[in-house]
């Protein structure tokens, strides 16, 4: 398996290569499992040594092939997210509830979402106490670590 490492946008991501069969490669970027389509398929007869494909550099917005969630990987420079402050993702993973509406009142520590990661439920908490404006993502997105979730104003 090999592993790269690349900076999108300012955000890092290890992107370890599983498999390559013609144009599909599995792929796992920050432990996050995806089935990503090549624009052109890798040629076995002129790649002798397919355990060392070259693929390019994965995209924050890359849509998984399949049945898999789209991933929302909207930056705070890329998405209008409210007035306040953003609450971004601390790891990369699938939000499986939102427990707040937008004009909700919420309090430093109260519980937003749920976020599961490597098959773990994390709660992620307001950093602010305030009033949540926008809310980004929606039940069932996969973010990547940095992605804004929502917005306390």
């Amino acid at each position: 398996m090999n592993k790269y490492q690349y900076k999108v946008k300012g955000v890092d991501y290890e992107v370890e290569i599983a498999e390559v069969e013609g144009n599909i490669a599995k792929v796992n970027v920050n432990g996050i499992p995806f089935e990503v389509e090549l624009q052109k398929p890798i040629n076995a007869a002129k790649h002798p040594t397919m355990n060392k494909p070259k693929v390019a550099a994965p995209q924050p917005a890359a849509q998984p092939v399949a049945a898999a969630p789209q991933p929302t990987t909207q930056q705070s420079s890329a998405a209008p997210a409210g007035t306040g402050s953003p609450l971004k993702a601390p790891l990369p993973g699938t939000i499986t509830e939102i427990k707040v509406q937008v004009g909700q009142q919420v309090n430093v520590g109260d519980v937003v979402l749920v976020l599961e990661a490597m098959k773990m439920q994390n709660n992620i908490e307001a950093e602010h106490a305030g009033q949540v404006t926008s809310i980004v993502v929606k039940q069932g997105d996969t973010v990547m670590e940095g992605a804004v979730l929502l917005t306390i104003g």
